[in-house]
């Protein structure tokens, strides 16, 4: 996968003259440059990046450079019994680290991520999740212990977060039901990593926004995870960054995939299908599923805006067991969330309140909407009369629903809603999965 280019001499300013001279101050070059992360001029020949000069770096410097040998002993030799999954980057294998590899480090489970050289993934991806990852640090990022760049071979070295992806834990084979306050608490942490992203001094575009690569630990804490595709936000006057095409088909925002220019409304939209998965327990893409509902997306967003037809999208596995309220508020969430133009969507921020709000009246299912936002955006007549902000007519409310209204109504009533709704499955061992594609096995 291709990345716009990177300037090492703006990340990497002590390897290179200011103003003629060398800069010694590790602070000075920590507060000149640790934001600057632009991907500009990434694979010129004229200023390579040694291993040396990343490890010498204020990015290397904060994170552990592990050996190749190190990692082989803390994995077990990379045993199949630590074997956690693959995906486009390349295999995932737990581990466990302490002192010995560095003095203070804390002692703990980790997962470790090797390059496939012959992947869907390569260097400048992995350089990617370390320049970023490197230098953010927010509860809801996966944390980014270290790396090992040692002739071939290149390695990334996380945090262990033992619930694996949400996509797991929503779709695996061997997965429990979520409850929707556990569903609720995934989609606000999610959120708030994003808008950490998008709110900061930088802004940061995260492009690839998908249920694979939300990872959820022991309290389902959710943790955004896979910076490879991660981009810098535009600046001054820009609009958009103009960028190739890539992402995950069914989560990419309509815009972004027929002009390639990315916004922080790209994410948002992404967040919407998340935020649609969660709420009925089906995936975004599903070819098993009849013709015309295979989208998940142009199949339900039309029920969205409809109090009185959300209930007929829910996850039937909840069993009723969530506040009606909270449900058409989050479904008005998600329904703002995938609107069809970047400009009527919220910002994270925005989705941030209104989420917390939900958590806060979560125990009370009878509890009025109360957030100001959501107020307004359910009193808005774009709810009303289907007509998107800024004059833009929106296309759902422009289609005939009688007869989608009648085939649709009669399959989410149906008894075989979903799958397995009322089948109640065993508690099996879940394993966490660190790449961004691919199906996990159990071990």
């Amino acid at each position: 996968m291709t990345l716009e280019k990177l300037s090492w001499k703006s990340i990497i300013p002590c390897c290179y003259k200011v103003d003629g001279e060398f800069v010694k101050s590790k602070k000075q070059i920590k507060k000149q440059s640790s934001f600057q992360r632009t991907l500009l001029d990434f694979d010129d020949p004229s200023t390579p990046l040694s291993a040396d000069e990343l490890s010498n770096s204020f990015i290397g410097s904060s994170l552990v450079n592990f050996t190749y040998t190190d990692l082989r002993e803390v994995t077990h030799h990379f045993s199949s019994s630590n074997f956690l999954g693959e995906g486009g980057f390349g295999p995932v294998y737990k581990g466990f680290v302490d002192d010995k590899y560095r003095r203070g480090l804390k002692a703990q489970v980790v997962a470790v991520k090797v390059l496939d050289t012959d992947g869907l993934q390569g260097h400048k991806e992995w350089l990617t999740e370390i320049i970023f990852l490197g230098q953010l640090r927010y509860p809801h990022l996966v944390k980014l212990i270290g790396y090992c760049w040692e002739d071939e071979n290149r390695l990334l070295v996380y945090e262990f977060l033992p619930r694996g992806s949400l996509e797991n834990q929503l779709f695996g084979k061997f997965s429990i039901t979520l409850s929707w306050s556990t569903r609720m608490k995934i989609a606000l942490g999610a959120a708030k990593g994003l808008a950490f992203l998008h709110e900061g001094d930088k802004p940061v575009i995260y492009r690839d926004f998908k249920a694979s690569n939300i990872l959820i630990d022991s309290d389902y804490t959710a943790k955004l995870s896979d910076f490879g595709l991660a981009k810098d936000g535009p600046e001054g006057d820009d609009t958009h960054v103009s960028t190739r095409i890539m992402g995950t088909h069914g989560y990419a925002a309509p815009e972004y995939i027929m002009t390639g220019h990315l916004t922080t409304m790209s994410d948002v939209y992404s967040f919407g299908v998340v935020l649609l998965e969660l709420l009925t327990g089906k995936r975004s893409l599903d070819k098993s599923r009849r013709e015309g509902e295979q989208n998940l997306v142009e199949w339900l967003r039309p029920y969205l805006r409809d109090p009185k037809r959300v209930a007929r999208v829910m996850d039937r596995r909840l069993e009723d067991q969530y506040p009606i309220k909270g449900a058409q508020t989050a479904a008005l969430v998600a329904y703002k969330c995938l609107s069809h133009y970047p400009k009527p969507r919220p910002t994270m921020d925005d989705v941030v309140k209104i989420l917390s709000t939900l958590q806060e009246e979560n125990n009370n299912a009878d509890s009025s909407i109360s957030d100001p936002m959501i107020t307004s955006m359910a009193s808005n007549s774009y709810f009303s009369s289907g007509s998107e902000k800024n004059g833009v007519k929106d296309q759902d409310a422009a289609t005939p629903e009688s007869n989608r209204k009648s085939r649709n109504d009669k399959y989410l009533n149906g008894k075989n809603q979903g799958y397995g709704w009322r089948h109640r499955i065993n508690r099996q061992r879940m394993v966490a999965s660190y790449s961004d594609t691919a199906l996990y096995r159990r071990h």
